[in-house]
């Protein structure tokens, strides 16, 4: 096992939590009059910054940055990477599962169809346009396509080649941008978001080839992180344009969540270690279990503990949304995903040949 950086768990961290204000906030202003603070909210998490966009794309970043680097040097690289990924991602997005399912049911009285849950368990959902169980899930279909994208170009002898990347986002940020600006058509936006969300996490693996090895130079960097912005401000605008889901996908919080991820990225890969802190990389550690798990905490809370309205009874909402959202996440990191990750480890193969690896390159999972 490599060394964790703590630095990226220190951007997981800032991630998930940047995902948990953005959905505490919504369930304020979504469920409760808050009068003169609306605009506030408003302003904080729909208009300018979509914090929970930001979070999601801080997160594809750090997976650019580890994945393509998380190919075994064994016998069998290919079998040993999907084996690794999928204890990595089910036991714990099975949890999830269960937690939420009991939770939507004793909370909310909700049930779910049978058929979308069966199709959920496969994290497959939306691959075969089935609706995801809770709406938070849709990343997951993005990190599936990330890891099948760089399956594919490992077995091609592509994808340690460090110009691949940069030709993956300059490609991408082209056609993503032509497409956004001359064709009208939700269905093409759609899948221009989907591009736009890899090309992230092949930018990450751009900062990675410059940071790590010196592969490539910052004004790989510079070029890529351009154009990579002028296709998150383009599409964000045409796709996002105007009111949508109550006011809370604005344009400009989109396309600043997007070109903000990619800044605070790439500040702390410049600073590597420097910039790791403690207590945050705590949280970034966990924090796969505080992305499956706080949604349902917040139902919890909101249901059976919410202490009243104004910025008191609201501060105290988000205090013990977040303190029992780590405590849950890590109960169930320690019982379910660190147990899961050592059981698939049974599974790799001999190492191919003795080598020695730099004690920097980390084999950790994207939603670690």
């Amino acid at each position: 096992m490599h060394k964790r950086l703590a630095f990226i768990d220190t951007l997981r961290g800032i991630a998930v939590l940047a995902v948990l204000f953005q959905h505490v906030l919504e369930v304020i202003v979504q469920k409760h009059p808050t009068g003169a603070y609306y605009w506030v909210f408003h302003d904080a998490i729909g208009y300018y910054m979509n914090f929970g966009r930001f979070g999601v794309v801080l997160f594809f970043f750090v997976s650019g940055f580890v994945i393509p680097f998380s190919f075994p040097n064994s016998a069998t690289p290919v079998r040993d990477f999907t084996i690794s990924r999928f204890f990595r991602l089910y036991p714990a997005y099975w949890t999830s599962m269960l937690i939420g399912l009991a939770t939507m049911l004793v909370l909310e009285s909700k049930a779910y169809p049978l058929s979308q849950i069966v199709a959920n368990v496969t994290m497959l959902q939306t691959f075969v346009n089935i609706p995801n169980l809770w709406v938070f899930y849709w990343t997951l279909a993005i990190e599936l396509l990330f890891y099948f994208g760089c399956t594919i170009l490992f077995a091609m002898g592509l994808l340690n080649r460090p110009l691949t990347a940069v030709g993956i986002v300059i490609a991408a940020a082209l056609i993503g941008t032509a497409a956004a600006l001359l064709i009208e058509s939700r269905t093409v936006s759609s899948l221009m978001e989907v591009g736009l969300n890899l090309s992230a996490m092949f930018l990450g693996k751009v900062v990675r080839d410059t940071v790590i090895g010196g592969k490539l130079r910052w004004s790989h960097v510079g070029v890529c992180t351009a154009l990579y912005a002028i296709f998150a401000i383009t599409l964000s605008d045409r796709r996002f344009g105007g009111v949508y889901q109550e006011n809370f996908f604005y344009s400009y919080s989109i396309g600043s969540a997007y070109v903000c991820a990619a800044l605070v990225f790439i500040a702390f890969a410049a600073f590597g270690e420097r910039m790791a802190w403690r207590a945050m990389a705590f949280v970034g550690t966990i924090s796969y279990s505080v992305y499956l798990m706080s949604p349902f905490v917040i139902v919890a809370i909101h249901r059976l503990a919410w202490v009243g309205d104004g910025p008191l009874g609201w501060s105290a909402f988000a205090v013990m949304i977040v303190m029992l959202s780590i405590l849950v996440s890590w109960m169930t990191y320690t019982f379910v995903e660190k147990p899961s990750i050592s059981f698939g480890q049974r599974f790799r193969s001999a190492r191919r040949k003795p080598v020695v690896l730099d004690p920097a390159l980390s084999t950790q999972g994207a939603a670690e």
